[in-house]
């Protein structure tokens, strides 16, 4: 059963920047066909897509965080990251990173608990 988990620091200052790691087990995140996610939901907000790291190592970022975004990944440890740059208290939220079913057919998403992640000085 595939599992995933979001690890990162709880607390990030304005204008600095926001990182967290994935780390799945179970499936080689390079394994074809499979896709990656953040995603975030904001107090009073819904799901906000944040981005995607395809098996290929293809990534797609929402046009709204396209310029302070990166997806990466490491193979070598079977996880992928996010950094979110110059962050504002607008970007407290809590994420959630995934195996994401939207973009293939044959499996169901798995998403992790998530990370509450707050942006105060």
């Amino acid at each position: 059963q595939v599992r995933v988990q979001e690890a990162g620091p709880g607390l990030v200052k304005p204008s600095q920047t926001l990182s967290l790691t994935c780390i799945v087990s179970e499936i080689d995140i390079t394994t074809r066909s499979n896709a990656w996610s953040w995603i975030r939901q904001s107090p009073g907000k819904g799901l906000e897509w944040i981005g995607v790291i395809f098996a290929t190592g293809a990534t797609y970022y929402n046009p709204s965080l396209k310029s302070r975004t990166s997806i990466s990944r490491d193979t070598s440890k079977n996880q992928f990251s996010l950094q979110l740059n110059s962050v504002t208290p607008g970007d407290t939220a809590v994420y959630y990173c995934g195996r994401d079913p939207n973009y293939y057919d044959d499996y169901e998403g798995t998403w992790g608990q998530g990370a509450q992640v707050t942006v105060s000085s």
